[in-house]
């Protein structure tokens, strides 16, 4: 997530325990299962009445319905329109995708979340009304490269192009150094919010407080600085 998507974010209802999803393919399974597991009420649709059928028999959504969603009477009909957040989960078919995005906004949905399977096809999405884009393949493909190459670097949470927040282990060269003496801010740039201990993040941890090799620690900062980190 970053700075572009805050407004979105900022703008869901707490309160909204009811979600729509279009498209029960593996994201859609995922993103249903996920909701339904954690008690909010999901709604969900496919043109194949295979998947919808699955879909119930595996629990993994409370409601599912067989429906085109590129027809806007059947999502009416459906009571699709009626939903606070709707999920069109349709990444692999392009113009089913921007169809039934567009069909959700022009019915009044406030919040629409559509799956992207190519930067052209996220373009596309913005231009018919989504108010949030994700893009999967492209998203877990950049975490497992920057994984492969930065092993040490356990989570990332991306502010904007340029900042981030990453929890990585602690490099070999701080090991026994105390937060003082490693000059985080001074030598790279980058400030620390926090240290693991014995499972546990300590935040805000004082400045005599020892590092050791194989903990985490969490730092905020540039990403040409974090880069430069002994890792």
């Amino acid at each position: 997530m970053n700075l572009a998507s805050l407004g979105f974010f900022r703008s869901l209802r707490k309160d909204n325990n009811q979600f729509a999803i279009i498209g029960l393919g593996r994201f859609g399974r995922s993103v249903s299962s996920t909701l339904h597991n954690l008690g909010y009420q999901v709604l969900a649709t496919d043109i194949d009445e295979k998947r919808v059928s699955e879909a119930l028999t595996e629990q993994i959504v409370g409601h599912a319905l067989q429906l085109d969603s590129t027809e806007p009477a059947a999502l009416r009909e459906a009571g699709i329109f009626e939903f606070d957040t709707v999920i069109v989960a349709i990444g692999n078919y392009i113009q089913e995708s921007i169809i039934t995005t567009l069909n959700v906004k022009e019915g009044g949905v406030p919040h629409v979340v559509a799956k992207a399977s190519s930067e052209v096809h996220r373009k596309l999405l913005k231009k018919v009304g989504a108010d949030h884009v994700v893009f999967p393949e492209y998203e877990a493909g950049c975490a497992l490269a920057r994984t492969l190459t930065k092993p040490s670097i356990l989570d990332r949470f991306d502010l904007d192009p340029d900042h981030s927040i990453v929890e990585m282990i602690v490099p070999d060269e701080f090991h026994g150094k105390t937060i003082t003496e490693i000059q985080l801010r001074n030598r790279y740039g980058l400030n620390l919010l926090a240290v693991s201990q014995e499972g546990k993040f300590a935040i805000n941890p004082e400045p005599n407080r020892r590092l050791e090799r194989g903990s985490a620690m969490v730092v905020i900062g540039c990403n040409k600085d974090i880069n430069r980190l002994p890792i």
